[in-house]
Formats: C-alpha cells, structure tokens, sequence
C-alpha cells in the first residue's frame, strides 16, 4: 500500500524502487531509539551519478538544486527501505548538505535549498528542521552535491 508520502516523492519523479546501493562499507540507514542517521547520499538514478562536477564551473545553480533534491530523495528511499514506511517520520531534525564547490562559490545555501524544498513538499513544515550547508573541495565519484539526514521517527 502506498502512502501519501510515498505518493508525493513518487509525483515529483523519485520512484521508490530506485535506491542507490551503499557506494562503500557502511549502513545507509541507523537507528537508535526513536532517531534516524541517514548516511550520505549523492546524485544517483538508476545506477548512474547525474550531477558531477564543481558548482558553479560545470553546474549550474538551478541545476544543483535538482542534484539537492535528488540526493534528498535518496536520503528518503534509504529510509523507506530501512524502517518500510515514510509515515513513521515524526520530523526532519537536520540536513546537512555538501557541495562541490568551486573556491569562490559562497552560494552552497541556495544550493540545498533545492533539498530542503523537497523535504517539505513530502512532508509539510515537520520537514523543515535545522541545517547546515557546507562546501567542500571534492565529494565521492565527482557529485555536485551530497545530502545526509537526521530524522526523528515513531517507534
């Protein structure tokens, strides 16, 4: 049965049978009580990285959004895999996001934003949480950006 969440990721184009597998030696997903550690997740579809490469030199801003959002939407196939449901989510805690940034480039807010505006098309204001957007010199396999999650979920 599919849920309401599931049905909005689903409407904006991320299916949820397409999760990326783990890239290296480590849990996409851990939990701890009623908290959720989501590893980092770059811009992967159907086993190919779609943004690679340096914000803004070979991305542009509008398009590393889409790189935010799509890592986002790994973020939340990730969890659905791990726990089976997106309704079990109480609240996004934190996002941080990492961009692949070009040694001027100050914009990486603007950037995961592209994130954070999908988190709360799926979730509404329980998917706005804290954040931070770091830029950084290189990311795993080239990826304009990478997002990790914290979320706090139902038992």
């Amino acid at each position: 049965m599919m849920t309401n969440r599931i049905t909005k990721l689903e409407s904006l184009g991320y299916p949820m049978e397409d999760v990326p597998a783990p890239g290296g030696l480590y849990k996409p997903v851990t939990l701890t009580g009623s908290i959720v550690y989501v590893s980092g997740a770059v811009a992967i579809s159907h086993g190919k990285l779609l943004f690679a490469g340096k914000v803004p030199r070979d991305i542009d801003l509008s398009t590393a959004q889409q790189a935010a959002a799509l890592c986002a939407a790994n973020n939340l196939r990730a969890v659905h895999q791990s726990i089976g449901s997106l309704d079990r989510i109480v609240r996004v805690l934190r996002l941080t996001g990492f961009v692949n940034s070009d040694p001027d480039f100050s914009d990486q807010h603007l950037v995961i934003n592209g994130a954070s505006e999908l988190l709360k098309e799926v979730f509404g204001d329980v998917g706005v949480g804290a954040r931070s957007a770091v830029g950084v010199a290189q990311l795993p396999l080239g990826s304009a950006v990478e997002t990790e999650l914290i979320l706090e979920i139902k038992s």
